[in-house]
């Protein structure tokens, strides 16, 4: 079992930073992303990644791809998540919508460690979209 370990630091001057044990730093508010919005982030983050391979696998002319995460959350503490829409756009030459939405339903299945650990404590709904480069 995989073990990974995140750092939280603060102090006065640089506020709050995450850093990964890579060494990469994410800045958090107020000079950086809030800490509610890393949640929808990383289910983009890690579907993402997931599209890219799975879509790169099946030698498919990809170009970009674009995915937004739209979360609703409760007004009142403690902001509890209740939905995360995501929406996939890609873009590329002849890229099959079936084989997109393949690729995304294996994520979803199979591959999103984000995805799966969230999938019965929030609605996570999808839709996509390919544009012709």
């Amino acid at each position: 079992m995989a073990t990974k370990i995140v750092q939280l630091n603060w102090n006065p001057e640089e506020e709050f930073s995450l850093r990964d044990n890579s060494g990469y730093t994410v800045p958090m508010k107020p000079k950086g992303v809030s800490a509610s919005d890393l949640l929808p982030m990383a289910l983009a983050g890690c579907a993402s990644h997931d599209v890219v391979s799975i879509l790169g696998k099946q030698k498919l002319d990809l170009r970009g791809l674009k995915v937004s995460a739209t979360a609703t959350q409760d007004d009142d503490p403690p902001w509890r998540f209740r939905k995360i829409h995501v929406h996939y756009t890609a873009v590329g030459r002849g890229i099959d919508p079936e084989k997109l939405k393949k690729a995304i339903l294996l994520s979803q299945e199979k591959y999103c460690s984000v995805y799966v650990t969230l999938r019965d404590a929030v609605e996570i709904t999808y839709d996509y979209e390919v544009v012709e480069a």
